[in-house]
């Protein structure tokens, strides 16, 4: 049998995080409403109804067109593209077929070793983003099916690759760089729980050395990168085997679904051909045609991008893994910096946010959107700067803050976790831990430092961590040279 070699090709469903439907007023957040309360009859495709394109996602996915280094075709328009089946109410979606909004971009991503260190750099390139109406969502309980169009009309982006990616891992990293992309410009929230975004996979098989495209399997609406993993490392040992059994790839090009509970993929038909869709230009929406200047100005407003934002982090002193956690995470990446910038200090900031912080929610089981925000981290650490607090008793008061989300004031008058700055409270507790130790007061005059240590313990101990260290620690010294 020849080497074969894996080809990945994906497309992207990204919902975009605008206020309205694509092309009505409806409410574009669907998600925990009632079935079949967000819609109009413009999005239930009623006779006689007219679509008008949504400018605030047409400027987003713009945005996102940029950020993947496309080129925005400055003449593009809407087609209609026909299928029947119940979850979609017109019996055809407003996509985009020969003139997409943007081409030919390009994605850089790394693989990861298990400890977070970048083991390789990949590329891969984009083939177009176009932009489309949802369809609404479908719930199958025994025999029956039921339909909510809530969702029916919201906007999403397309983003079509080359056929560059070669293994399961590789797809997985790409999708994650991409998710870091359009949540970076405000594109989509990217929120794959909620369904905002999807995958379509398509894997083939070829002798290696050879540039042949041969038919292909696609895997359809794969709403996590687990999922994508997953799929992909069955579909390509299923063509394998099938390649054995047959000496050579498909025959046809095939769409399969993936069982998420089986774990396995099981075949849906043979895979339709853009003739099948009957596309034709949308006859209510006139074609687009952008203006160069509006484009100019989108890029200028275009932040910093994971890939320089890592390069930042880095340069700061953080780990890989310290870096991606933040550039995956918004919210965190928002404290994170209100705390450097207000401490100059990355090794504290890192110590307070990425193991303080994120150790309490991880043990309360909790997100990083349900702790305390960076408004509340910084009057933690204005209290630890202005001697309210020591640095240690500052823990216990974040941990209490992500368990019972109050401010840190409240909590430190609460417990009466005020740190004892008055100088003679604190002569009153070194008098008494000299006279307590005194085998460690005796060790610390024949030289042995570490034994001051452990009599400042003995100190933050009786003053349950009260006691301010630093002048617990220049008072004994103080006491035991007279």
């Amino acid at each position: 049998m020849p080497e074969l070699e894996t080809i990945i090709g994906l497309e992207v469903h990204a919902q975009m995080n605008t206020k309205t439907k694509m092309f009505c007023g409806c409410d574009n957040d669907a998600f925990g409403k009632q079935p079949n309360t967000t819609v109009c009859p413009i999005c239930m495709g009623h006779p006689g109804t007219l679509p008008v394109p949504n400018r605030e996602a047409i400027m987003k996915a713009i945005k996102a067109s940029l950020a993947l280094r496309c080129t925005v075709n400055r003449e593009n328009h809407f087609d209609r593209k026909h299928y029947f089946y119940p979850d979609l109410p017109a019996g055809f979606q407003i996509s985009q077929y020969d003139f997409p909004l943007a081409s030919k971009g390009i994605v850089r991503y790394e693989l990861h070793e298990s400890s977070g260190k970048t083991a390789s750099r990949h590329k891969c390139n984009i083939t177009r983003l176009h932009m489309e109406n949802d369809a609404g969502k479908l719930t199958h309980r025994g025999k029956k099916t039921l339909c909510d169009y809530n969702r029916a009309g919201t906007p999403l982006m397309e983003i079509v690759t080359e056929p560059d990616l070669r293994s399961a891992d590789e797809a997985s990293a790409f999708a994650q760089e991409l998710r870091r992309i359009l949540i970076a410009v405000d594109a989509s929230e990217a929120d794959m729980f909620k369904g905002m975004m999807r995958f379509d996979a398509s894997i083939s098989l070829r002798e290696k050395g050879t540039k042949k495209l041969n038919p292909r399997s696609e895997i359809k609406n794969l709403n996590s990168f687990k999922a994508l993993e997953k799929a992909l490392q069955y579909e390509e040992k299923r063509l394998r085997k099938l390649w054995e059994q047959d000496g050579g790839p498909l025959k046809c090009d095939i769409t399969v679904g993936w069982l998420d509970e089986e774990e396995k993929t099981r075949l849906l038909r043979e895979k339709e051909t853009a003739d099948d869709y009957r596309y034709f230009p949308e006859p209510d929406i006139p074609p687009m045609v952008l203006d160069e200047r509006m484009i100019e100005e989108i890029r200028a407003t275009l932040p910093m991008l994971p890939e320089e934002q890592k390069a930042q982090y880095l340069a700061l002193g953080l780990d890989e893994k310290q870096a991606d956690q933040l550039i995956d995470q918004p919210r965190l990446r928002a404290i994170f910096d209100a705390v450097h910038k207000k401490t100059g200090d990355a090794k504290r900031t890192s110590s307070i946010v990425l193991t303080q912080l994120l150790g309490f929610l991880n043990t309360h089981g909790r997100p990083v959107e349900e702790g305390p925000d960076a408004t509340a981290i910084l009057a933690l650490i204005r209290k630890i700067d202005d001697g309210t607090i020591s640095a240690n008793a500052a823990k216990d008061v974040l941990g209490k803050m992500v368990e019972t989300g109050k401010a840190p004031a409240a909590i430190i008058e609460e417990e009466g976790m005020q740190q004892i700055s008055d100088d003679s409270a604190i002569q009153e507790l070194v008098s008494q831990a000299i006279a307590a130790n005194p085998q460690a007061i005796e060790s610390f005059k024949n030289g042995k430092e570490a034994a001051l240590g452990a009599i400042v313990g003995w100190v933050m101990k009786e003053s349950r961590g009260q006691a301010d260290p630093k002048k617990v620690n220049e008072m004994l010294k103080q006491s035991i040279a007279q």
